[in-house]
């Protein structure tokens, strides 16, 4: 259990102690600062300790914003004061010293108590020790230690006239959210959140239950039938009601965990994904055969996201980040209704599920494949159009963590990485566009060739060679380039789009879905590694990356296997290779989640 201190004794008809209770505290009280000091101590280093003012006046809620969010190794509001494991060292030292002070006479505790309590020495202090004290926003929480009863008394008026209650609610939601989301989801399933919270429930088991859910839907959509698509309409969306509910009772009851972050980065593709395939599967059962259509809509959404994973990351610590375009984009999103054509037309998850729902229930999967397709392809020309504007009018200083997390990104493999760095000291005076136009260049060669040549044609064989060797000079230098940052997108489109084609060309039953789930391996893998490179602990181990190939390695793979093998064995070996590729990235990220050591990532940033 965790402990909280009071510095000194409860104020007469104070809540402080009940309140500190409820939120899972053991109280203890301290005589004052040296005594608090040795309380402190005495806790065993293992566990969270809070310093709390015994004058303390505010909502619970701010006190919970303060004291238990784990995310932070210290936080702190006005008379309140928290410290995980990591952070106790710091503490200990801090509160000895101000017990040290204390003890020096009368004069030098007086002194301290005028400019501030002891718990808002202490924070300071922590933070001038170089621990990073999380101190959270308020709004119109109160958080006070009053000096007299005056003030007492108007601090409890304060807390008074704010429902703490509707507050948390209201900060349950994401702040930044799509329009469907925020207007015809959000509105009831914050109070379902809340209903999770009061019954024991967590957030991993609604996001678990959002998942079954999906794969219920993709379960209906596979039967073929008009009754199955209505449900799978309805289910989806359900599901899409539950991710909603997982992350607003995450932030609700402010329960995030390292197994949540790894459940919350990677479910919400899975769940589209299997979608997909569901509804290739009831399309199937028809007579139609959509799952080229059902894997490009796959390759389309995760190219999307690799776009806005690269440009975030190369441009989120950039100096001198300055830009026109963003300035502009700034302006429209002071204008209210701009914000929400604006967020509608990036066609988010909310948007996209709700289409796919309601085209599932009323139509047939090739058209809502078709839907999807020109959906997403114009949010993509939109977004990527703003993102290489801003880039090419920003004068930014890229740094080398940003360069790093591109290359990572990159996902280059043995050979790309063995022309690399032959090709190092040439590529450095090389003009600027050279990493960007040699990937370019060989991804529409592996693909242009691999379109307008039959299955098991040499000439793709050799394209797959051109390409290794021109992904090797486009990372032979630092991605620190303007455009750089398409790098990492244009690879993933050359490395899934040359698979889709070599399996439509192959023509047999079963060479479409084994591509569909080699590339949903593979985009898992990059997936994997973009939210290891936002957790702070970088991408994962080499080992992994030379194991499956890497994105070079892979296609040489694949375009080998259409020249040795014939129609029916390529699909066996397609099938093969994700499988094995699944199992290595499947159980490594496991591992890595679950770990004591990974982050608790949140998204709470642009819808996905």
């Amino acid at each position: 259990m965790s402990t909280a201190i009071l510095t000194g004794p409860p104020v007469p008809g104070s809540s402080l102690e009940g309140d500190l209770r409820s939120l899972g505290f053991d109280v203890r009280v301290a005589s004052g600062p040296e005594d608090t000091a040795a309380q402190v101590a005495a806790v065993p280093g293992g566990a969270r300790v809070a310093v709390v003012d015994p004058c303390f006046v505010g909502h619970v809620h701010a006190l919970r914003l303060a004291l238990t969010d784990p995310r932070f190794p210290a936080a702190a509001v006005p008379g309140a004061l928290t410290a995980q494991p990591e952070a106790r060292a710091a503490l200990t030292r801090v509160l000895a010293a101000a017990s040290d002070d204390a003890s020096r006479g009368p004069e030098a505790g007086a002194a301290a108590t005028a400019t501030a309590s002891l718990v808002g020495r202490t924070a300071d202090a922590l933070e001038a020790e170089g621990v990073g004290v999380h101190r959270p926003e308020l709004g119109s929480l109160v958080a006070e230690v009053p000096l007299d009863l005056e003030a007492r008394h108007r601090a409890r008026a304060a807390v008074e006239a704010v429902d703490d209650e509707a507050v948390r609610l209201r900060s349950a939601v994401k702040a930044r959210d799509g329009f469907f989301t925020t207007f015809c989801i959000s509105p009831y399933s914050r109070y379902l959140a809340r209903w999770c919270a009061r019954r024991g429930f967590t957030p991993n088991q609604v996001t678990t239950a959002s998942l079954l859910t999906a794969l219920l839907a993709a379960g209906a959509a596979a039967t073929g039938t008009r009754g199955g698509y209505i449900a799978a309409g309805l289910l989806l969306i359900f599901s899409f009601v539950l991710d909603c509910t997982d992350g607003q009772l995450a932030r609700y009851s402010l329960q995030y965990s390292t197994m949540g972050a790894w459940l919350d980065a990677t479910f919400d593709r899975a769940k589209e994904y299997a979608y997909y395939a569901g509804l290739a599967l009831g399309a199937a059962r028809g007579g139609d055969d959509v799952w080229a259509l059902a894997l490009g809509a796959m390759i389309l959404q995760t190219c999307r996201h690799v776009v806005d994973f690269s440009f975030n990351e190369a441009n989120h610590d950039a100096t001198a980040n300055t830009s026109p375009t963003a300035a502009l984009s700034d302006k429209l999103d002071s204008v209210g209704w701009t914000v929400w054509v604006r967020r509608m037309i990036v066609l988010p998850i909310g948007e996209r599920w709700a289409m796919i729902a309601v085209l599932t229930a009323v139509t047939t999967p090739r058209i809502v494949f078709y839907a999807l397709l020109v959906g997403c392809a114009l949010a993509a020309c939109y977004t990527t159009a703003g993102r290489v504007l801003r880039s090419l009018t920003r004068k930014a200083h890229r740094t080398d963590r940003a360069a790093q997390a591109l290359a990572d990104l990159a996902d280059s493999g043995p050979l790309a990485e063995g022309v690399a760095r032959a090709l190092a000291g040439r590529a450095a005076s090389l003009p600027g566009l050279i990493p960007l136009a040699s990937a370019v260049a060989g991804a529409a060669a592996l693909v242009a060739t691999a379109v307008f040549t039959e299955y098991g044609a040499p000439w793709t064989l050799l394209a797959a060679a051109v390409y290794v060797l021109a992904s090797g000079l486009a990372v032979a230098r630092p991605l620190k380039g303007a455009l750089d940052w398409l790098v990492p997108p244009v690879f993933r489109a050359a490395e899934y789009g040359a698979i889709l084609v070599l399996a439509a060309h192959a023509e047999v039953n079963g060479a479409l879905p084994a591509a569909f789930g080699l590339v949903a391996a593979v985009a898992y893998h990059h997936y994997d590694t973009v939210y290891r490179i936002r957790g702070g602990t970088g991408a994962p181990p080499h080992w992994l990356v030379r194991a499956v190939g890497g994105h070079d390695g892979r296609i040489l793979a694949v375009a080998l296997l259409s020249v040795l093998l014939d129609n029916s064995d390529f699909t066996i070996a397609l099938t093969a290779l994700a499988v094995a590729v699944a199992l290595v990235v499947l159980v490594e990220s496991i591992r890595f989640w679950v770990s004591s050591g990974a982050p608790a990532v949140h998204d709470e940033g642009e819808p996905a």
